[in-house]
């Protein structure tokens, strides 16, 4: 134990001997350590801020569209849409279904007094502010009769009502706004959802029934998506596949035609993107990682020019009873107290980078103690093995030619 803490003071007096020198040589060690956890943290947070955007666009989602590839023929582009005996046969006849909801979208100019905006306009049902995970932040959904009327009711998105009554402003609850020609009420806020994964703002959205917006905005019954809302718990492939054999039955596929609508799982989409950015988190950590490399080297260069300058000193040791492993393990204390400092260092420069660069980045921080414990773990092995070459070359001086050493 005292053969270890002498070879320690020794190596920390040889650190501050010469100062300057000892942070250029782990400098290469500071910059690989800082970019591989900042590279990796950064890449977490952008699968968690992928998975916090799909998951926002509904829990256990599918959604069902019309058409599977583009070009001719079935399957293609001209596939027609849906019809509400659809919504209510999968309701009823698909198991682990916890709710449907229809979404008829139409780009629109909305107006409210003197101002104008141009939003997207959405024809539903209650049941999609349940399957879509909508939060109200004031007033109502739809009623019932409401739905069945077609009442020229709605409920707008923060974005909307920012645009069009202003931020400041209260609650525009009983206020009308204009939708080419659709004079509809206000009569609920949507609580804001952000961007989607496709950079989409969600907000700027305004919510009518699924027979208002047919019948005055697109003069079409047929429906271009449907969302299917699976129940907690159930295997979301295995409703996808009791939807996907309801729907070639009531579109009359026979069983040599392909599918001329598509069903696409959220989860699936998450998971995939997900794996996407995980790979090129890897990538680049690989890639950050061989500065650690370079910053290894350098500690060995170094090493070496200071076991030149140190060789009367070390002569000494040897002549007057040091034994070479004593030297040995000087040096290589030294070595690793270099290489870890460094890595302190990096880890501390990675956190300060990373915060900033994810507040820029509008991602989210994850603080990971595996990465940051793994990089500085391995900043002190790059020490040790490239400083274990100068520390032997130490310790096998013949003491007699390291005395006579000019």
């Amino acid at each position: 134990m005292t053969m270890w803490w002498n070879s320690l003071l020794l190596a920390a007096r040889s650190i501050r001997r010469n100062p300057l020198r000892s942070f250029l040589t782990v400098l290469g060690i500071v910059i690989g350590v800082a970019a591989v956890v900042t590279m990796v943290t950064l890449g977490q947070g952008a699968t968690q801020a992928v998975r916090d955007q799909i998951a926002s666009l509904g829990s256990n989602l599918l959604q069902v569209r019309p058409g599977q590839r583009l070009g001719p023929g079935p399957g293609g582009p001209g596939a027609p849409g849906f019809l509400e005996a659809d919504l209510e046969a999968i309701a009823a006849q698909v198991g682990g279904v916890r709710a449907v909801a229809p979404e008829v979208r139409a780009a629109v100019a909305a107006v409210a007094g003197a101002r104008n905006w141009s939003t997207v306009a959405v024809g539903s049902t209650a049941a999609y502010f349940d399957v879509a995970r909508w939060q109200l932040a004031a007033g109502r959904v739809f009623e019932p009769a409401e739905e069945r009327a077609g009442s020229a009711v709605c409920l707008i998105g923060a974005t909307v009502r920012r645009e069009l009554f202003g931020a400041d402003a209260p609650p525009p609850l009983g206020e009308r706004l204009r939708l080419r020609q659709v004079s509809c009420e206000v009569i609920g806020l949507l609580a804001a959802k952000g961007q989607a994964a496709m950079g989409q703002d969600q907000d700027d959205i305004v919510v009518l029934p699924l027979r208002t917006v047919q019948r005055r905005l697109t003069g079409s019954p047929r429906i271009p998506t449907l969302l299917v809302s699976a129940q907690e718990g159930s295997d979301t492939a295995r409703v996808a596949a009791s939807l996907r054999q309801l729907l070639r039955e009531r579109r009359r596929l026979a069983d040599d035609e392909e599918d001329n609508f598509n069903v696409l799982d959220t989860r699936q989409i998450a998971d995939t993107l997900s794996g996407t950015t995980q790979i090129l988190t890897t990538l680049l950590g690989a890639v950050a990682a061989v500065s650690l490399l370079v910053g290894g080297i350098g500690i060995m260069n170094i090493m070496l020019v200071g076991v030149t300058e140190r060789t009367r000193e070390i002569g000494v040791r040897l002549a007057i009873g040091a034994l070479e492993r004593e030297v040995l393990l000087q040096f290589l204390i030294e070595a690793l107290v270099l290489a870890a400092a460094g890595g302190l260092l990096g880890v501390l420069l990675a956190l300060g980078a990373s915060l900033a660069l994810a507040a820029a980045l509008s991602l989210p921080f994850l603080f990971l103690p595996g990465i940051n414990l793994l990089a500085l773990g391995f900043a002190a092995a790059v020490g040790i093995v490239f400083g274990y070459f100068p520390a032997r070359s130490a310790a096998r001086l013949d003491p007699i030619e390291a005395l006579r050493h000019e």
